[in-house]
């Protein structure tokens, strides 16, 4: 392949010497891979080449280039990283030792290593190499999105789970560093792999209305452009297409609210570049005398950058009446950052102004290795993909310090983010000066100030229950379950043991041996496995699961748009078989995951029941029993609840209120007082154990609620 395109790229802003050094290694990498091949059939040195391309296209010095095209010689050259100091000096060898280095604990079998240990091991050697020297991480970066493009050539399995940790750990990886132009493309080559027919049907849809489109952002360009003429306010003024994967969770969004793809009118946006801030509040001015402003799409990112050191003004306007436009307003300071990111840094050294805040900008970096090591894979994981990996928000301490925290984060979270001691004493929240709950999601601008206990107090373990929602980051679970752990082991195994028997109860599973359960989710030791319990290193959440028998749900995984067919098919297999005539017993409810068993009726198909059921205890006709099995596929499923609470004016309204909004239809309800508690019976349809402990966590979390549970069956005739 040709290096004219590197050389030209690097020639525009390398001076001579520095580009020297570049084409010294491309002629070395050259003769080192001479005669090699990729399995696609191409020249090897072809993906060093593009490699090095994409990091010239960012701007970066001359030795992240040079070590880009030299970063496969040690290993499929057998060259030693030695003899490469040898030739360009120690900066240049040891940043091809550190992507050597990241490159062996990648893909250990041919089919990609997707598990949770795998993945935190190949992430904390990341951190190290990133600890190093942070361009090693550019080169990877760069290295992937090469090897994303010509992905085709790898077998199918190999090629998803690339794709899927491309698109959980890269994509996300090089937004948390701000560069953008690698951002995007590899989200968008992820898609193409995850979900193809997806991603093909988008870029058509595109392809169709683009002129129209493109037609209607150059007439309001012109318009802009105009205005900021007689204004004074220099600037350029472009379109801004919105890519695959964008687009994609667009029409989510919109598919979500009953709207379709006809319905999005902001597929492309304006950008407009000015020379200092002031132009850029001037102009927002102008934008919104012009149109009318849609208040909640208003974000100030140049008063309150983003942590990945983003700024820019966006605002979306309802332009020609109805149609809603986003605009992003920013310096050309501003939008080189936003392409490059903290690379930029590197363009710097070529003999530019330094960045004197750099160290700022990778702050997150600094406080990630420091308590990384002393997580295990999973909370490590969880920790890098909820707290450094997501949308971030702003708010204020009382002193007026900005904390940055990952979207949906609560005052708890704030609390333990201060101080550990402050959110083991937390009582109680304020945001803007006003009580609100433990639970209460954090918005951009909020001052919040947290409530402490005067004395020694313990964090509570409801606190990690996923669905009250008190916790959202990693660092907050881990300070608890650390709290936790410190306690008396016997104390921790009787907890937990009380724990499991209350849930399970609750969620009328039958388990009496712990051990069995314990070596079903990785504890060799019951007491082991109570003590986790105890101290909340497994939830009785994930238990429920485990026992039901359902897969946790990947993180990002791109899902199909359309909504599913509803159907009323029971999802029965009888001996195997599906599509026979089966309905669910009303006398046991049984759910995915409970053991069942079928009764052949004489008028009515076959009834399907728990095999505890009291009907089948007590049934004398064995002969007419039939194994029965769960499909792999069902609706919904019907099964009674019991809620027990003290009685208050607007107990039943909340209590139907908490199931609708987790789009649970209820079947019937019914309820009795007695003194002053409150007793509802209800049947709901339910997809599976999941959802179910779900809602009952949810409604054990209202005010009053003494106990919720899966009701016992009652006494029915077996034909049911």
């Amino acid at each position: 392949m040709d290096p004219a395109q590197l050389f030209a790229k690097a020639k525009e802003y390398l001076p001579p010497e520095k580009l020297a050094i570049v084409e010294a290694a491309y002629a070395y990498a050259y003769n080192a891979h001479d005669g090699q091949k990729r399995k696609s059939g191409a020249p090897f040195l072809e993906h060093p080449l593009q490699t090095a391309v994409t990091l010239a296209n960012l701007q970066l010095d001359a030795s992240t280039l040079a070590a880009a095209l030299l970063h496969d010689v040690p290993e499929d050259c057998n060259i030693p990283v030695a003899k490469l100091e040898e030739k360009f000096g120690p900066e240049i060898s040891n940043l091809v030792d550190g992507v050597t280095k990241l490159s062996k604990v990648e893909w250990k079998r041919e089919v990609a290593a997707t598990s949770q240990e795998s993945q935190a091991e190949n992430l904390r050697k990341m951190l190290i190499a990133m600890a190093e020297d942070l361009r090693v991480v550019f080169i990877k970066l760069a290295d992937r999105l090469h090897n994303m493009d010509t992905l085709e050539v790898l077998p199918e399995e190999r090629r998803h789970a690339i794709a899927q940790e491309t698109l959980e750990i890269y994509a996300p990886l090089a937004h948390r560093l701000g560069i953008w132009q690698i951002k995007w493309q590899l989200e968008d080559l992820a898609f193409r792999y995850l979900d193809p027919q997806q991603y093909r049907d988008i870029a058509r849809m595109v392809s169709i209305r683009r002129a129209q489109r493109e037609g209607f952002i150059e007439e309001i360009a012109a318009v802009l452009r105009e205005e900021m003429a007689k204004a004074g306010i220099e600037g350029d003024v472009t379109g801004r297409p919105k890519h695959i994967y964008s687009i994609y969770h667009k029409i989510r969004k919109y598919a979500a609210i009953g709207r379709d793809f006809g319905d999005i009118h902001d597929l492309f946006a304006l950008r407009v570049l000015v020379n200092d801030v002031s132009d850029c509040y001037k102009l927002l001015g102008i934008i919104h005398n012009l149109w009318h402003p849609i208040t909640d799409e208003f974000n100030d990112y140049i008063a309150n950058p983003k942590e990945n050191g983003y700024q820019s003004l966006h605002t979306t306007v309802l332009t020609k009446g109805t149609t809603p436009l986003e605009i992003q307003i920013r310096t050309y300071e501003m939008h080189r950052m936003s392409e490059y990111g903290v690379a930029a840094h590197w363009r710097y050294k070529e003999g530019a102004k330094p960045d004197l805040h750099f160290e700022e900008k990778i702050s997150w970096l600094r406080q990630l290795i420091d308590w990384q090591s002393s997580l295990d894979s999973k909370e490590f994981l969880e920790s890098l993909k909820q707290d450094t990996f997501s949308d971030q928000v702003f708010v204020y301490t009382p002193k007026g310090e900005i904390k940055a925290f990952p979207k949906g984060a609560t005052p708890l979270d704030f609390a333990y983010r201060i101080h550990t001691d402050l959110g083991h004493r937390c009582i109680g929240g304020k945001v803007n000066g006003r009580l609100v709950s433990l639970n209460y999601d954090l918005k951009n601008g909020d001052v919040v100030e947290i409530m402490v206990s005067k004395t020694e107090k313990a964090p509570s373990l409801d606190w990690l229950n996923p669905d009250l929602g008190y916790v959202k980051t990693a660092h907050a679970k881990e300070k608890i379950r650390a709290w936790y752990k410190k306690q008396e082991r016997t104390q921790n195994i009787e907890r937990g043991r009380s724990i499991l028997e209350k849930e399970l109860k609750r969620l009328g599973i039958d388990v009496t041996n712990f051990e069995e359960l314990g070596k079903e989710l990785g504890y060799e030791d019951v007491d082991d496995f109570l003590a986790a319990a105890g101290y909340g290193g497994i939830t009785p959440h994930q238990i429920a699961i485990k026992l039901a028998g359902e897969p946790e749900e990947p993180l990002e995984t791109p899902a199909k748009v359309a909504q599913p067919t509803k159907t009323k098919s029971s999802g029965i297999q009888v001996l195997g078989v599906g599509d026979l005539l089966t309905h669910l017993a009303k006398c046991c409810h049984p759910v995915p995951g409970d053991d069942i068993i079928g009764y052949i009726t004489r008028t009515h198909g076959i009834t399907v029941h728990r095999k505890n059921c009291i009907n089948i205890v007590n049934e004398e006709e064995k002969e007419r029993l039939i194994d029965v099995s769960w499909g792999e596929v069902a609706d919904v499923y019907a099964v009674a609840i019991q809620v027990e609470a003290y009685d208050r004016v607007g107990l039943l309204r909340d209590l139907t209120t908490v199931i609708a909004e987790e789009k649970i239809n209820i079947i019937s309800v019914n309820s009795q007082h007695k003194e002053d508690v409150f007793t509802m019976y209800a049947t709901i349809e339910i997809k599976n154990m999941a959802q179910l402990t779900h809602i009952l966590n949810k409604i054990m979390g209202l005010r009053g609620v003494i106990n919720a549970t899966k009701a016992q069956y009652t006494q029915a005739n077996i034909s049911s």
